[in-house]
């Protein structure tokens, strides 16, 4: 692979999970090696060898424009998500002239079908905010490419407001297996509902990854399970068929899932309606033993007062076994959602009504878990913290 080899521009698909058409293409680099075969070109912008910053610089405006080029026969009303690497941005000193602006002027194409993705690369803050204010001047989107790695950090997300986040291929695949990467996309998909950013999930290779892409929240996808890049465009429903059994698929095993999840959640009500009863009294460890708190995903159980003080011990349950923990008495819970809000609803007279929490990484276990609360009497609250996943 060398720079002398031509290069050109292959099309990816983006595909709208909601209608199930393609929504846009991300127009990619492409090469021929010395096979004869067509590879991917993008180490040649990453390279510190391959050229000149000015060469390589050219080269990538000679691959857009013969992209927008392409682009502009193209009958449908897709979207062109084109790649700008935020180094190149760091070299403009006039963001009154900005070359992808210019090259859209000069084809007349609508600017409001382009976005323009900043792939990861360090760059002054001040420049990218410059050029994404006269992108989005002229009606351009903007979107963070390969959130969750490298320079893609939380702060250029702020500065920028992007339109869209695009999940990190390998980030993405790693969540899609769980452990911690899952646990920060799901704090990325909830970022993004709160800017108003849409979620790309790229590198959807697989139907498992595709649900998973689906339980996120994903609206738009793209990888090989679809299409690779290809020279061509296709017609706007040439996928719709595949995602409609898709999301066939994935309906079914996700109502078969939370039916499970219901049946589960009323067994951990039974427990819990139990555990309130036998503590109106004095309760017998030994006895509580015997019901299947542990089978539930019950972990422990304390009790605190009306200000938030707690005035038990954790009674922790593992290994068939109830027992005492004395750590955490007398710490203060009034500040956690839980135990304020079901005293807000105690104030609309709605008694005894049981409030979950959000998930957490429990210090002690290290497992996902939430925290549900329950008035236990006129002065004593109930608080029970279960493993997340069987709620």
């Amino acid at each position: 692979m060398s720079i002398e080899k031509p290069i050109f521009p292959y099309f990816q698909p983006i595909i709208c999970t909601a209608s199930g058409k393609i929504i846009g293409y991300e127009a990619l680099a492409r090469q021929q090696d010395d096979n004869g075969d067509i590879v991917s070109a993008g180490h040649l912008f990453t390279a510190t060898d391959a050229a000149s910053d000015q060469q390589l610089l050219l080269l990538d405006r000679l691959v857009r424009r013969q992209a927008l080029e392409q682009f502009k026969a193209l009958k449908s009303k897709a979207y062109l998500a084109i790649n700008i690497s935020a180094s190149w941005i760091d070299h403009l000193e006039d963001f009154s002239a900005l070359p992808t602006l210019q090259m859209l002027q000069e084809l007349e194409i609508d600017k409001s079908r382009i976005i323009v993705e900043i792939t990861e690369s360090k760059v002054e803050l001040k420049k990218l905010i410059n050029a994404v204010k006269e992108y989005r001047k002229h009606g351009i989107k903007v979107a963070v490419d390969d959130f969750g790695t490298g320079y893609s950090q939380l702060e250029r997300v702020v500065a920028m407001r992007p339109d869209i986040i695009k999940l990190d291929m390998k980030l993405f695949k790693k969540a899609a297996k769980g452990g911690v990467e899952r646990d920060l996309v799901h704090l990325i998909t909830s970022l993004s509902q709160r800017t108003a950013s849409r979620i790309v999930c790229e590198g959807v290779e697989s139907n498992e990854e595709f649900f998973y892409a689906l339980s996120c929240g994903s609206q738009f996808m793209q990888g090989y399970l679809f299409s690779k890049p290809e020279a061509e465009f296709k017609t706007p429903d040439h996928y719709q068929s595949q995602i409609q059994q898709l999301r066939k698929k994935f309906l079914k095993r996700t109502t078969s899932r939370e039916q499970k999840k219901i049946n589960i959640i009323k067994r951990i009500k039974d427990l819990i309606e139990i555990l309130r009863k036998s503590l109106e009294t004095d309760f017998n460890l030994n006895e509580l033993a015997t019901y299947p708190f542990e089978q539930s995903g019950i972990l422990r159980f304390y009790l605190c007062d009306n200000q938030g003080n707690q005035i038990s011990s954790n009674f922790n349950f593992s290994d068939g076994k109830w027992f005492e923990e004395h750590r955490e008495f007398g710490f203060n819970w009034s500040w956690r959602p839980y135990f304020y809000e079901l005293l807000a609803l105690e104030s609309i007279d709605d008694h005894y009504r049981l409030v979950t929490s959000e998930p957490y990484r429990d210090f002690s276990t290290s497992l996902l878990c939430k925290t549900m609360s329950i008035r236990l009497d006129a002065e004593r609250i109930l608080l029970i913290d279960v493993i997340a996943e069987w709620l």
